[in-house]
């Protein structure tokens, strides 16, 4: 099962908003074949490992163990059901890492493998494999996508100095190391979100430049439409969602949201929801992220510190509420703290 799982990883940023699966026949504790689900759309773990048994062991199928980090699908989507491929090949047994937690699935997969004769064990590495698929379950449970809040602050505290006013002036905090690592993390989520003030005064791209790696929806927070056109953000290279309180309209790669509710944040996440994007990191500004932590709308945060910077009269970074110290690296001098919604199941 832990090689399931380091499968299933290799599809990070490429299956959402399905789940990441690995998958492996065993014949008398020999790895015969292994896959994985390696994009949206195309063919599942199941499938990848079945069609890759070498023609010489084809004859140990019906005699092999099928192991799996999540409970095989037993529905039409964009691919049949696994649980029917299974059964066809005469799989006497299924070792299952999690239950599905799609309403499409939950349990069915497991309970049509049973009713078709075959030996199913399942929780094999249970916290494991859905801490691997955290953004899918927080996504079908919450109703909500996987909410990451990211920031970069000096030794003393700020995210950038006061005097900041001038488009393109920014105050840069975190090395050429650590910002490699954020785009890394970009290339893994559905979608990034800004605000206002970090859209006009860094005019960021949002992409993932410095890693090999899809973008991401660009999300900016624009209540008033204050943005003006020029900006890297409407470019239309990307999917880039406006939220605001003004219009709502739809081009070529840009959508205007209008938010109707008082309750802006919920209603934005009901719409990404909706959307099918099953996670976003939030990288700006100070104000957007702190009224994420105070609604209790948060799943983990990335914090890095420049150990050496002294920013004095500055802005404040986020203070975090509810946090759980998950893991801490250093990267020269920059240090990366983890952390979790201690209020969080994942």
């Amino acid at each position: 099962m832990h090689r399931c799982l380091e499968l299933a990883r290799l599809g990070a940023g490429a299956v959402a908003p399905n789940p990441m699966v690995g998958a492996l026949l065993v014949y008398d504790d020999i790895i015969i074949s292994e896959g994985y689900h390696k994009k949206y759309g195309e063919a599942h773990a199941e499938v990848n490992c079945i069609s890759s048994v070498s023609e010489k062991n084809k004859n140990l199928i019906p005699t092999s163990t099928l192991y799996v980090s999540l409970e095989p699908c037993v529905h039409y989507g964009k691919t049949p059901p696994c649980a029917d491929l299974i059964i066809k090949n005469k799989i006497p047994k299924v070792v299952i890492g999690c239950r599905d937690v799609f309403e499409q699935v939950a349990g069915k997969g497991i309970e049509k493998l049973k009713h078709a004769g075959i030996e199913v064990l399942t929780g094999i590495l249970e916290k494991e494999s859905v801490e691997l698929n955290k953004r899918f379950f927080t996504f079908h449970q919450k109703q909500r996508p996987y909410i990451i809040l990211k920031w970069a602050k000096s030794i003393d505290g700020k995210v950038a100095a006061s005097s900041k006013s001038i488009l393109n002036e920014r105050t840069l905090i975190s090395n050429e190391y650590t910002n490699r690592v954020v785009h890394k993390w970009r290339s893994e989520e559905a979608g990034i979100m800004i605000g206002t003030k970090t859209a006009l005064q860094d005019n960021p791209s949002l992409t993932t430049r410095l890693w090999n790696g899809k973008n991401p929806v660009r999300i900016v927070v624009d209540m008033n439409l204050r943005l003006p056109s020029n900006l890297g953000i409407f470019d239309k290279k990307i999917k880039t969602i406006i939220f605001n309180k003004i219009k709502q309209s739809e081009e070529e790669n840009l959508i205007y949201f209008k938010l109707e509710s008082e309750n802006t944040l919920q209603q934005m996440a009901s719409a990404l929801y909706q959307m099918d994007i099953q996670s976003i990191i939030i990288e700006g500004g100070a104000k957007l992220l702190q009224s994420f932590i105070d609604a209790d709308l948060w799943d983990e945060a990335r914090v890095i510190t420049n150990e050496q910077m002294i920013i004095g009269n500055g802005i404040n970074a986020p203070e975090l509420k509810k946090a759980a110290l998950k893991k801490k690296e250093r990267y020269f001098d920059d240090t990366i703290t983890c952390f979790r919604n201690s209020l969080s199941q994942y």
